[in-house]
């Protein structure tokens, strides 16, 4: 692949796997949340979104914390002589934790919406919490789960602070396109950086729109079946 094109990659490869890995612990978590009455459920809910909230330069500090040589994790993956810091992997650990309040919080308002008597009705039949889950639950919340998968796309490709402090600037390995429009701007390239912004911008349009022709069409679906 051409160098010069290599951001674009990055950052389209980073945002698709951290979506597919948001897709399905945001769902589960938040099925988990919406259904749990417990005295512990704001504050795991707060725990859940604290990253959408949080500057991403904090989430990268903790990371870092986290991934370094001295955090916990750190200290297990060099006993098998390994590390994530500064490599791809650790772009798409940054990609997945701001995207999955995103994910988390858009699954969760759907399942939240489920007429609950539909559950009880499925329980009294005798499904099982697994097939209520995805014979029921799922499609029933899919328009929001879609809504999520598209809204975490955007914030992973946009993310840039937590990138920075936990996976670095390298060309052609975790330079994404936010990161290269930072630094041509640092370099007095804006011709560069424009090129840059102009691509993200034309991706996040494309994603706005393929949104709202998805909410027409499930507002066209539920016209029709009323």
């Amino acid at each position: 692949m051409d160098a010069g094109l290599t951001p674009l990659y990055i950052s389209i490869k980073t945002s698709l796997l951290a979506t597919f890995i948001t897709f399905f612990i945001g769902i589960g978590s938040a099925y988990l949340v919406a259904h749990y009455k417990g005295k512990w459920r704001g504050l795991i809910d707060s725990i859940f979104t604290l990253p959408l909230v949080l500057p991403p330069t904090v989430l990268g500090f903790f990371l870092l914390l986290f991934f370094g040589k001295n955090g916990p994790m750190g200290k297990l993956l060099a006993l098998m002589d390994s590390s994530i810091i500064f490599t791809w992997t650790a772009t798409v650990i940054a990609a997945v934790v701001v995207a999955f309040p995103m994910m988390y919080r858009s699954s969760r308002s759907a399942f939240e919406q489920i007429d609950n008597d539909l559950i009880a009705a499925a329980q009294t039949l005798g499904l099982s919490n697994w097939k209520i889950f995805y014979k029921i639950a799922i499609p029933l919340a899919w328009p929001g789960i879609i809504g999520g998968v598209v809204l975490s796309f955007a914030r992973a490709l946009g993310e840039f602070g937590a990138t920075l402090m936990i996976a670095g600037n390298i060309p052609g390995k975790t330079q994404t396109m936010p990161l290269a429009i930072f630094f041509k701007v640092q370099a007095m390239d804006y011709k560069g950086a424009m090129l840059w912004v102009m691509t993200i911008v034309v991706i996040s349009i494309g994603m706005i729109i393929i949104l709202n022709k998805w909410s027409d069409k499930q507002q066209e679906i539920i016209g029709k079946r009323r």
